[in-house]
């Protein structure tokens, strides 16, 4: 952390290399900050850094707040000492150090947001000022692909992968080919959170294996790579069916009933016909074995 600002000689206050200024002149508190963007993980320590300088040896008072819809004031100070109550949401939880510097432990998720801390001294007329962001986030945990089947027709089916992770906040996904990035494909589908794929239409190149990484600001998880078989269809079989070559005709003639003849001569007849046409259809399709 950042200490108060010393001297260059033994001795005498931390301010003393300061140069008062000179009569009529105003002055003003210095305010500077390692870093604008503080990066913390829930249940850990986060210490916003700030550091000050002031022609004044007087103890600074400090005050911190948190941009809501109206600003929220965290706590207040006179050098390290804590003014009046804190709210119930930050006690024992927060600690001023003697530059200014504001100490959050352990971190909630709710701690996340914009943070201005105001320092004033009684002999300087202008107040110094300084805002850090704070992102508070929980680690993600190792995710896996899920699949319902690893096994896809060419062509005529579709697979989806779920990207599954139990822990984790403000993930970002990506899908990625035998350990590469997947590259854009009319066929591919993602979910409006990339967390879920599925490519449609499959294709033999599809054929690999598929992983998903997960990312957040302080974190990320890779999954195990899931393998996908893709397989054709099986080839048709020979079968009795025409060919562009071979030409069947038949031709039935109305023969009219003899004069006399009884209605059995008629069934009799029709049954010959079936028989004659069932009989030119399998010798047109039979082929002598080998």
């Amino acid at each position: 952390t950042w200490g108060p600002l010393s001297s260059s000689g033994g001795g005498g206050s931390p301010f003393s290399h300061c140069v008062s200024p000179p009569q009529g002149l105003l002055a003003a508190v210095n305010i500077t900050s390692p870093t604008p963007l503080v990066r913390g993980t829930a249940g850990r320590a986060a210490l916003l850094s700030v550091r000050y300088a002031s022609a004044s040896a007087d103890k600074p008072v400090v005050k911190w707040q948190v941009k809501r819809d109206k600003p929220v004031t965290v706590v207040q100070s006179i050098g390290t000492e804590i003014i009046g109550n804190l709210r119930p949401d930050y006690r024992d939880r927060i600690r001023v150090l003697e530059n200014g510097s504001l100490l959050i432990s352990p971190l909630q998720l709710a701690d996340e947001g914009a943070y201005e801390v105001e320092v004033s001294i009684t002999d300087d007329t202008f107040t110094g000022e300084k805002t850090i962001n704070l992102t508070v986030d929980i680690p993600i945990s190792k995710p896996q692909v899920l699949v319902a089947s690893s096994t896809v027709l060419e062509l005529s089916e579709f697979f989806t992968l779920n990207c599954s992770h139990e822990n984790g906040t403000k993930p970002t996904y990506t899908w990625l080919k035998d350990g590469r990035p997947l590259s854009n494909d009319s066929r591919l589908l993602l979910s409006p959170d990339q967390k879920i794929l599925t490519i449609t239409r499959v294709l033999m190149a599809d054929d690999d294996v598929y992983s998903c990484l997960v990312e957040n600001p302080i974190s990320h998880g890779r999954s195990v790579p899931v393998k996908i078989t893709v397989y054709r269809k099986p080839p048709i079989p020979p079968s009795c069916t025409p060919r562009a070559a071979h030409h069947l005709q038949m031709l039935c003639p109305l023969i009219p009933c003899p004069p006399g003849r009884s209605s059995l001569y008629i069934i009799l007849s029709t049954g010959g016909i079936f028989l004659l046409v069932t009989l030119v259809t399998v010798c047109a399709c039979w082929k002598p074995s080998k």
